[in-house]
């Protein structure tokens, strides 16, 4: 396989798919190599927050190692935050994780750049 012939974006909006979503891309690189792929993670709605729990953000640490991209949509994070118990705001979130303005925008865009959609 050539130099990140496979692109794959994964959008988990749901917070009981992340351990799928996160069995699925280590899955993915132990096949292919994480030479072979190129990873996007697109988290929105009610799963960004995710990124507050510490046994799950050691395995999107290794997959970012690996190469996985990590995205937070920034519309999801502020809506968190709105009278909520828990709020996680851009500052606190790890530095592998980047903020996009809305996972929505991401989505689509990656499509139009050829990534396959997967949805856990």
């Amino acid at each position: 396989m050539s130099k990140k012939e496979l692109r794959v974006l994964f959008h988990v909006n749901e917070m009981n798919k992340w351990d799928t979503a996160l069995g699925n891309i280590t899955n993915l690189i132990k096949d292919v190599g994480s030479d072979a792929v190129q990873i996007k993670v697109v988290a929105n709605g009610p799963s960004v927050a995710a990124f507050s729990d510490s046994s799950r953000l050691e395995t999107m640490k290794a997959l970012a190692n690996d190469g996985a991209l990590f995205l937070a949509c920034r519309n999801s994070l502020k809506k968190m935050c709105s009278g909520a118990d828990v709020c996680l705001t851009e500052e606190a979130l790890p530095p592998f994780i980047k903020v996009i303005p809305a996972g929505i925008t991401e989505i689509v865009k990656s499509q139009s750049e050829g990534f396959a959609y997967v949805k856990p």
